[in-house]
């Protein structure tokens, strides 16, 4: 019998730069309702500690709305908050990346959990997608 993945994260490979590529993605999240929260420099914080990276940021995205709805329903489900979407450089390529919210749905099960999640999955698809 076949075993069934579920895949955590959406990737995309884009053309963009890599500064332009995070720069797309706090414009889409504006643009899909959502709120960057914060963005964090991983290569930055890896580099005071000694360790060299390549640019990596993630962005957290939220839309209270949704969060609001999700917490109401399980409030252990704020380990998982917020949205988070990666712009990263690897070996000269520049990508985008994302939580799939379905992934939190299989830790956090309920009705209305997974109907959050789907609704949020095809926002930030949306948010990836559009950034590319």
């Amino acid at each position: 019998m076949a075993e069934t993945r579920l895949e955590p994260t959406y990737r995309v490979e884009t053309e963009r730069d890599f500064d332009e590529a995070v720069r797309r993605v706090e414009e889409e999240t504006a643009a899909a309702g959502f709120r960057v929260l914060h963005v964090h420099d991983v290569a930055a914080t890896l580099a005071e500690k000694g360790f060299a990276s390549e640019p990596y940021k993630i962005v957290e995205i939220c839309n209270a709305r949704y969060a609001s709805r999700v917490l109401g329903e399980d409030p252990e489900v704020g380990a998982l908050l917020p949205c988070k979407v990666n712009v990263y450089r690897r070996q000269g390529r520049t990508y985008l990346s994302a939580l799939l919210p379905s992934a939190m749905a299989a830790f956090y099960p309920g009705p209305a959990v997974a109907e959050v999640a789907r609704e949020v999955e095809q926002a930030v698809r949306a948010i990836v997608d559009r950034a590319r």
